[in-house]
């Protein structure tokens, strides 16, 4: 089952992977065609990749397996 704490940690995460990704794709590591491309592309996945991460890690520590 899936907690408000679960989400806010999931989303707090995400929302960080998704700036930071951004940030370095558009300014560090421009490949695809255009740079904006790029930037959203790895922004989204970070954005996914972020909340799995904090989705996890709440469930984990709920369980006790800290």
């Amino acid at each position: 089952m899936i907690s408000k704490e679960n989400l806010k940690a999931g989303l707090i995460g995400g929302i960080g992977g998704l700036i930071v990704s951004m940030v370095i794709n558009y300014y560090i590591l421009p490949v695809p065609e255009t740079v904006f491309a790029n930037a959203l592309g790895n922004g989204i996945s970070g954005l996914m990749s972020g909340f799995m991460g904090g989705f996890l890690a709440v469930k984990k520590r709920k369980n006790g397996n800290s």
